[in-house]
């Protein structure tokens, strides 16, 4: 099989595509021929040996999928050979097969086609873990988004609206903002232009925002906190602007804000029936046209250099995917 093969940790420019062999299922586990891979921020962050994971090399990159169920692992129900799937992987989605856990794997609905498939798993998974489990955001509450243009932000957007909020959706450029419009947004900020935290007050009459997500970090987190009411939740979620902040405790401590961490991997993990009923939730939205993933370009697998890099450079609008059906 061909995989995309990090030999070592740098620039996405030195990624190769090589042949490989062909991974097999031990207990527990499925071998997935991979149609489709979304590409996510922490791919590039792995790459470039910057992430909390630093697998041995060498690698490939990639977290999520979706393919073709073609051999199953002692122990695993549920899922037969030729069934569409979708999941994912620490690692190891830019390639032709990849061995999955199957706990992490979902059946893929006839609905939904394997490109949207690919990027379904971590943005809207993520999104409905943040806003569902973290924050407990309730209809008629008011919900802030930053980096509302990208594949998490977006997706955010547009399940806090399935959920009954009224949406803030902020981000840097004018055409991000278009993109969090077309999905729902109620309102805009443009923070690369004006103040957050003043534009938040206006819009909500000073009582600040319910929920803030943040999947974008540096000094944003912070405006995003000091743009939350009394009692409100700010979601971390990640750090695409590649600073992590420290935060002011005090801000916290007179509002009684609560500063909440979301990590979706481990919670799919751990907590595989809750990640059940969750997606069961999202495909029911999909079905019914109140998501509608964004994929902005795909790419071939051995342009996948290219496409972290253009994650990294922070060009990406929705999300980006590896096709190993499209182009050679």
């Amino acid at each position: 099989m061909r995989a995309v093969l990090c030999r070592q940790f740098g620039s996405p420019d030195l990624l190769t595509v090589d042949e490989c062999e062909v991974p097999q299922p031990g207990p527990g586990h499925v071998r997935v021929k991979v149609r489709a891979a979304g590409v996510n921020f922490p791919d590039m962050l792995m790459v470039e040996g910057k992430y909390q994971l630093k697998p041995d090399l060498p690698f490939s990159p990639g977290s999520e999928f979706s393919g073709i169920v073609e051999a199953v692992g002692d122990g695993v129900v549920g899922f037969d050979p030729g069934m569409a799937v979708l999941g994912t992987v620490p690692f190891g989605a830019f390639a032709e097969q990849a061995v999955v856990p199957a706990a992490t794997l979902m059946r893929l609905p006839a609905s939904t086609d394997p490109l949207t498939g690919s990027v379904f798993a971590t943005a809207y998974g993520t999104g409905i873990h943040a806003l569902k489990q973290r924050a407990n955001l309730r209809p008629g509450e008011t919900l802030l988004v930053l980096g509302a243009g990208g594949g998490v932000g977006r997706a955010a957007v547009e399940i806090g609206k399935a959920m009954g909020a009224t949406v803030i959706a902020a981000a840097s450029t004018p055409e991000k903002l278009e993109i969090a419009r077309a999905a729902g947004a109620d309102h805009l900020i443009n923070y690369a232009e004006t103040s957050l935290k003043e534009q938040v007050k206006e819009l909500t009459r000073g009582k600040g925002v319910d929920v803030a997500c943040d999947p974008v970090g540096g000094e944003l987190l912070e405006e995003a906190l000091r743009a939350t009411g009394w009692a409100g939740r700010v979601l971390t979620i990640g750090f695409t602007s590649g600073t992590i902040p420290r935060i002011p405790a005090n801000i916290v401590l007179l509002k009684a804000n609560a500063l909440v961490g979301v990590h979706y991997g481990p919670f799919q993990k751990n907590f595989p029936e809750l990640n059940r009923q969750n997606f069961a939730q999202l495909f029911a939205w999909h079905q019914e046209g109140k998501l509608k993933p964004l994929i902005s370009r795909t790419f071939a697998l051995s342009d996948a250099g290219e496409a972290l890099r253009l994650l990294a450079d922070r060009k990406v609008m929705g999300k980006i995917v590896i096709d190993l059906e499209g182009k050679a």
